[in-house]
């Protein structure tokens, strides 16, 4: 369903809560199936079609470089489609900037800021770091001693250690940021010894945290997340915070009416106790915010990010 009759359905749709179901949610997931944002158009297809909201939907992944890859095709070849949505996140934030990526995110049109995920960060449960402030010492002290294990370079992993240098005077070139092709290879290195220490979101460590076989020092969220006995950067004197955010994002030319319309669908979708449950279960927390909120929100991430990854190397 495309032109003016996707328009009108989603125009039905925003104008009141009790109106029918839309016909057909396209999704488009810039990552091959199984990873974090494919998680997350499966949760919304699922919560979507429970709640009634949709009829039914259709998800297309193209995987590669972080959405590098994805983007160009979604910016291009969806242009104007009334009823599709992108997933990405800071993931893609990062990936656009560190592979100088020519099409940016900022073509699209942020919709909605759907979950994040706190990262953790955790060291073998024999090391002598007992705490987050241990860990600034000794990165302090010798930053080339520290080594961290994490997901690709330039990822949310390896820029919250920048954030970290940052926050505590050490230059995030001179870091040892230990990249690995996931949280498996890298929880591997951290329970073989081969490093101090590791970043990842909470999730890929949890495992291993509720075992006693990492320790876990803080977490990088505002907050302590609920049922996580885990104290944050800030409250060990860490002035760093950072969520791996994932939100839905309109491909260019679709207009404001339709814009409005998936924005109330995203709005009504989390108000759901479906959607309550489905990211509690996968220790998502729910951080709604929508349109033109979102779109400065993702100016200041950019920035933020930007500037790390240019401190680090990965960026001109």
């Amino acid at each position: 369903m495309q032109g003016s009759a996707g328009v009108a359905a989603l125009a039905a749709l925003g104008s009141r809560a009790d109106a029918q179901a839309l016909e057909q949610l396209q999704l488009f997931v810039p990552a091959a199936p199984g990873g974090g944002w494919d998680q997350t158009a499966r949760t919304m297809e699922l919560v979507l079609k429970h709640e009634n909201l949709i009829k039914n939907s259709q998800i297309t992944n193209v995987g590669g470089a972080g959405g590098a890859v994805g983007l160009p095709q979604f910016v291009n070849q969806w242009k104007n489609r009334p009823n599709a949505l992108m997933v990405a996140g800071l993931v893609m934030v990062g990936a656009l900037i560190a592979n100088k990526a020519p099409v940016k995110i900022t073509q699209t049109q942020p919709v909605a800021r759907l979950t994040g995920e706190a990262e953790v960060l955790v060291v073998p449960a024999n090391s002598p770091i007992k705490t987050a402030k241990d860990f600034g010492e000794a990165l302090k002290a010798d930053p080339k001693k520290v080594s961290v294990a994490g997901g690709s370079a330039g990822g949310t992993d390896h820029i919250l250690l920048g954030l970290i240098g940052k926050a505590l005077g050490v230059a995030p070139k001179s870091l040892n940021y230990v990249a690995y092709a996931g949280g498996g290879p890298a929880i591997a290195a951290i329970l073989g010894g081969h490093v101090t220490g590791g970043i990842s979101g909470y999730g890929e460590f949890g495992e291993q945290i509720k075992a006693g076989k990492v320790r876990a020092l803080a977490v990088s969220s505002a907050e302590r997340q609920p049922g996580i006995d885990v104290p944050t950067l800030k409250e060990q004197g860490i002035d760093v915070e950072l969520s791996n955010w994932r939100g839905v994002f309109a491909p260019p030319g679709a207009s404001k009416e339709t814009r409005d319309a998936l924005i109330k669908l995203m709005d009504q979708m989390m108000k759901t106790a479906t959607w309550k449950t489905e990211t509690e279960k996968r220790e998502w927390s729910s951080i709604p915010l929508f349109g033109d909120d979102y779109g400065k929100f993702l100016d200041g991430e950019i920035a933020r990010v930007e500037s790390v990854l240019k401190d680090i190397g990965l960026a001109g």
